[in-house]
């Protein structure tokens, strides 16, 4: 099991991740940056997630995407 970080303060909301990775990412709709879906959040924060080994390539082409670097993969 992976775990997603989202640095919401760095995302710029241009969709990339959720572009590239629906099924682990999407838009907030209160301010428009990314989340992690709700199915994959842990430790109660939409910026924080824990995915399963079959997400892992999809949310890390994802994080290599993202013009920002606002996402990470621990």
């Amino acid at each position: 099991m992976a775990k997603v970080i989202i640095d919401r303060e760095l995302c710029i909301g241009c969709g990339a991740c959720w572009g590239t990775c629906p099924a682990v990412f999407e838009q907030n709709g209160e301010d428009g940056l990314s989340q992690i879906k709700a199915a994959w959040q842990c430790e109660e924060e939409v910026g924080v997630g824990c995915i399963g080994e079959d997400l892992d390539d999809c949310a890390r082409e994802a994080a290599d995407g993202c013009p920002v670097s606002a996402i990470t993969l621990e």
